[in-house]
Parts: structure tokens; sequence; C-alpha cells
């Protein structure tokens, strides 16, 4: 899990998403973690759905900007966009559509994230 943390790290940096957005998406994956719902398989889709999720919500992207997401983390995490935009609703109700989140759970990520950089 930790390396996928930083797979997102990484590709959220490349598409110059916010420290915030990053420490969102890393709620989300923990929250799917500690409800059980992460396996071999599914992980990666996870971790991606979360990022866009994440991205989403935080940002005013424009359709290329989303596009240009999508494209990174499907060649980053090696799925193919279809099941990545299918999955994306999987998450969304196992998160129980709470992508707004209280600044308590988002802060830790966001300062370990930025004292990083």
């Amino acid at each position: 899990l930790p390396s996928l943390k930083r797979e997102m790290r990484n590709l959220s940096e490349e598409c110059s998403l916010e420290p915030v957005t990053v420490s969102m998406a890393y709620v989300y994956f923990e929250k799917l973690v500690l409800q059980g719902k992460l396996n071999k398989q599914n992980r990666k889709l996870c971790a991606g759905a979360c990022v866009l999720l994440a991205a989403k919500i935080s940002s005013d992207l424009r359709k290329h900007e989303v596009k240009h997401l999508i494209d990174k983390l499907e060649e980053r995490f090696r799925f193919n966009r279809r099941d990545l935009i299918g999955f994306e609703f999987t998450v969304l109700v196992a998160l129980e559509l709470a992508l707004y989140l209280p600044e308590n759970q988002v802060l830790p990520h966001y300062r370990r994230l930025t004292q990083q950089s």
C-alpha cells in the first residue's frame, strides 16, 4: 500500500494536482482499506478512482485536464479507462458519496506531503 500511495503522489505531481487533492485521495483510499474493500485485483483501480474523484471534487479541472489525468492513470496503473470509469462509481458508493472531508482527516496527509516537497 505505501508503494501505491507513492504512485498516487507521483502521478498527481505529474498532473500538477495540489497537495490537498492528493491528501483527499489518500483519505478516500484509506477508508476503502479500512472497509476491507481492497484486494489484489482491484487495488490499482481503487487508487486510480480515488485520485480521479479527489481531482474532480477539489479542483476546477477542464475537460482536457480530466482526460489527461485519466490517460496518466491508465498508463501508470496499467488498467483500462473503461474499467476505471466504472469503478469510480463503485468507490463513490463505498465512500457513501461523502467526498467532502473534514479538515482533521485531510490535514495530517497535507502536512506530510508539503514537508516532503
